[in-house]
């Protein structure tokens, strides 16, 4: 894999595919900045070596209808505080208006252009697509780890097409994550929270690499719909149906929730703890039980290596937040562990509850994360090979 540093980028257009897929504020306004400042290191770079940058992101899952609420016009404001430098943000990916601004920019200057998933031929690897947005660099540059498991075209197929390397970002996690997926000290303790069912998919090969595999209350509702052990709900996605396939509910080092709250969408003031096999058509899971927080607590007291990629509950609200905060609160006080989270609702929690500074490594990648520790191929990562 090719590295920045061996590529000759002044007065190069350097297409840069980040991932500023960041929380938003009521106000439209960047909640939690991690991922931009992750991306820092890489624009100084370029700027110091006068390549004209030209930042491509995605933002949320907009419909064609071109959402203003997901428009990447909202992170502007933040990243120029982050630079101490005005950019300029165009609302198009495409056409030659946005081809003839970014031919007039001057070496060391930032172009921010719109949301690449505004068009269709982004989530569907389309290599026309990938052609377009080819026109407007002379050289790319994958510094967006936390996307680089999907095969999308400005992860996937532009690689193909111009010469390319790995920002330096995307170099610190895969030489990173190396070394601990190779020569985790045991017992590796993973964590799966969040509510992105897409983590379910790494979850046969988790299991295998893990000693203890801990789910939250959502995704392991879920795996109960897909075993047939909760009715009424909608079957999950083939491929999550087939990873479920393969999960032995019996195997000792994989633990659902033996106890979980439980509440309704409507009225929060509903709350009951009990087993999730008794969840009702109207109950929604917001967090573990008491049992549950107990039993993971021990299992993390001994771990040698502690993985966490997603909340245990609905944090966000204080009366959701038991278990993420009394689980995190074991993980950073077993001090002989060493301890990695992953994700941005994950690294929302660490600052909410002030834990920043006590994991060694802190990834900006949630799913990108367990798949590469998982061994999956990554497409972002593949293509620069």
């Amino acid at each position: 894999m090719k590295n920045i540093e061996q590529l000759e980028v002044k007065n190069k257009r350097v297409l840069v595919r980040v991932d500023f897929n960041v929380p938003l504020d009521r106000k439209g306004r960047v909640a939690d900045d991690y991922r931009l400042r992750e991306a820092l290191p890489t624009i100084e770079y370029l700027k110091k070596n006068q390549a004209k940058i030209i930042l491509i992101s995605h933002l949320g899952k907009p419909t064609e209808n071109k959402e203003p609420e997901f428009s990447l016009k909202q992170v502007v404001s933040q990243l120029e505080k982050l630079l101490k430098e005005k950019i300029k943000f165009l609302p198009d990916c495409l056409g030659e208006k946005t081809k003839k601004k970014i031919n007039l920019m001057k070496p060391g200057r930032v172009i921010l252009l719109e949301n690449l998933r505004f068009y269709k031929g982004e989530t569907k690897n389309d290599s026309e697509f990938a052609k377009k947005l080819a026109e407007l660099g002379d050289i790319y540059i994958n510094d967006a780890f936390s996307a680089s498991h999907r095969a999308h075209a400005s992860v996937a197929k532009l690689p193909e097409i111009l010469p390319s390397a790995a920002g330096l970002s995307l170099q610190k996690e895969v030489k990173f994550l190396s070394k601990i997926k190779d020569k985790a000290k045991k017992p590796l303790v993973i964590i799966i929270g969040g509510k992105k069912n897409d983590k379910i998919e790494s979850l046969p090969k988790l299991i295998k690499l893990s000693d203890y595999t801990l789910m939250n209350g959502f995704l392991s509702e879920i795996i109960l719909v897909g075993k047939e052990i909760l009715l009424g709900r909608p079957t999950p996605e083939k491929e999550i149906l087939e990873a479920i396939e393969k999960i032995n509910l019996t195997n000792p080092k994989f633990h659902l929730p033996k106890d979980v709250l439980i509440s309704l969408e409507k009225d929060w003031t509903y709350k009951r703890i009990a087993g999730l096999g008794t969840l009702r058509r109207e109950e929604r899971v917001y967090d573990i039980g008491l049992e549950t927080i107990e039993i993971y607590s021990t299992i993390i007291k001994k771990a040698g290596t502690i993985f966490w990629a997603g909340p245990l509950g609905f944090f966000e609200e204080e009366r959701f937040q038991q278990g993420t905060k009394e689980v995190g609160e074991k993980i950073v006080r077993n001090y002989k562990a060493f301890k990695v989270a992953a994700g941005g609702d994950t690294i929302s929690a660490i600052k909410k509850f002030g834990w920043s500074d006590k994991f060694d490594y802190i990834s900006a990648g949630g799913g990108a994360l367990l798949d590469f520790i998982s061994g999956e191929k990554m497409p972002g990562i593949e293509s620069l090979k």
